[in-house]
């Protein structure tokens, strides 16, 4: 599955491959296999992607058009 949503929102914050590879703890080869879709996201690093995006997980893997989830937050 590409996830163009995360490219989408790297660019929109003038992010390079790297940039959120280090973000990560990976390489930017790893990281760009992410985006390919050549590589499955660990759910770990799809919160740590939410977080920094500050996004919903829903939207950065599609299944939501909004950015922000309408839910309460997790204690």
């Amino acid at each position: 599955m590409k996830f163009q949503r995360i490219k989408d929102l790297r660019e929109d914050h003038d992010k390079l491959q790297k940039d959120i590879a280090e973000i990560l703890g990976i390489s930017q080869q790893y990281y760009s296999e992410y985006e390919n879709g050549k590589r499955t996201i660990p759910i770990q690093h799809l919160i740590t992607l939410a977080k920094y995006y500050n996004v919903s997980i829903d939207y950065i893997v599609g299944l939501s058009i909004e950015k922000k989830g309408k839910n309460k937050k997790a204690s």
